[in-house]
């Protein structure tokens, strides 16, 4: 039973690195996925919903990878988990992967959309060694630093 967690700022390449690892027969969960509403404007999903979501996926799968920034949800995957990786990459290093990304079919209906949001999530990396909420990278340091299995943190691109 393998159970990795991976997080760190957008951009930094979690997902990437988590679709690797479903190569290697993880299960995988976006936590994009269960954090949201389907609603426009978003609207973050009641935090025991999204935890439900996740006690769900757990339960299902041996072995599993839990991508996202959202400290709240991972602390409680952190309490599964065997491993933990820490993509702490530098903002603007993070900024160039957003740039590049490629179209991401499970958060947008088309590549159009996906990119007339770039300019916001520009500027939601760019404020994260500043911000002090649960996507915050104060709040993954504290998540790094408490966690008690095999940890990792990587600070360039794969």
């Amino acid at each position: 039973m393998r159970k990795v967690i991976i997080f760190g700022n957008s951009g930094s390449g979690k997902s990437t690195l988590a679709k690797k690892l479903k190569a290697e027969g993880l299960a995988h969960l976006d936590l994009d996925t269960i954090a949201w509403q389907p609603s426009m404007p978003p609207e973050r999903k009641a935090l025991d919903e999204s935890q439900k979501a996740l006690a769900e996926f757990d339960a299902s799968n041996d072995s599993w990878v839990i991508e996202g920034c959202y400290t709240d949800l991972l602390e409680m995957a952190a309490n599964l988990a065997s491993e933990a990786i820490f993509m702490n990459l530098e903002v603007d290093l993070c900024i160039q992967n957003a740039k590049s990304r490629p179209w991401e079919r499970h958060k947008y209906p088309s590549k159009q959309a996906q990119d007339q949001n770039l300019s916001m999530l520009i500027e939601w990396i760019a404020q994260y060694p500043k911000r002090t909420d649960t996507f915050s990278k104060s709040a993954h340091e504290a998540l790094f630093s408490n966690f008690n299995g095999v940890k990792v943190m990587l600070t360039e691109n794969l």
